[in-house]
């Protein structure tokens, strides 16, 4: 008996060591990511663990550990000037969503989630079977957009390479990701997660600003 809880104790104390650990390597890629502009999780944590000479793999975080330290890092130490450089994002993704409203776009990425920063760009699915589509509404009304493409896992047995718009506008670089009408009924697959990724309609999106609106209200109230 005094040897099975020895071996018990010893159990606890190794993961209670590996959640330490884990707790110190996602704070310190928010870190790496909040102030030296990393963006890619994975490079992060790599880094962080390179950093704090933490190299087993038990004791990597995951990507939503890392998301979930960013948004605290970033309450902490950026404040009020984070959480109004957002609402500005947001705003303005309001508006492009409104502008877009023919290609049923939706909120996507960092802005939507709220670990946004002063670089990051508005990024927005949009939904037509036609491509060009896209393309064609930005030259008709006068906006140069840069092409580019970018992959996406619809499912865990199917991808996608879909094209990507850049634009720039009220300072703001906007990502504009176009995907089949079909891709509307399931989101593609997040890469912090592999989950669905989180998206918002412009009435979500106005919701969730309704919603900052009150909390900002009710955080300024003495």
């Amino acid at each position: 008996m005094p040897h099975a809880h020895a071996r018990r104790y010893a159990h606890e104390h190794a993961l209670t060591r590996t959640r330490e650990r884990r707790h110190r390597l996602a704070n310190e890629a928010a870190r790496l990511m909040a102030e030296g502009g990393i963006r890619d999780y994975h490079q992060a944590k790599l880094k962080a663990a390179d950093r704090l000479g933490i190299h087993d793999d038990a004791s990597l975080p995951r990507n939503r550990e890392i998301e979930d330290a960013l948004r605290e890092y970033q309450r902490l130490f950026a404040g009020e000037s984070h959480a109004a450089g957002l609402r500005a994002r947001r705003e303005a993704a309001a508006r492009a969503l409104e502008f877009l409203a023919r290609f049923d776009p939706r909120l996507v990425g960092t802005v939507l989630d709220g670990t946004a920063d002063a670089n990051s760009p508005v990024a927005l699915h949009l939904h037509a079977d036609d491509a060009d589509a896209v393309p064609r509404f930005l030259a008709e009304h006068a906006i140069p957009a840069e092409a580019r493409s970018r992959r996406l896992r619809l499912d865990p047995h199917r991808e996608l390479d879909a094209p990507v718009w850049l634009f720039s506008a009220e300072d703001l670089t906007f990502d504009l990701t176009v995907l089949p009408q079909a891709v509307l009924r399931q989101a593609p697959l997040s890469g912090v997660d592999e989950r669905p990724m989180k998206r918002a309609s412009l009435a979500q999106l106005r919701q969730l600003l309704a919603e900052d609106e009150i909390s900002a209200y009710e955080a300024a109230l003495p």
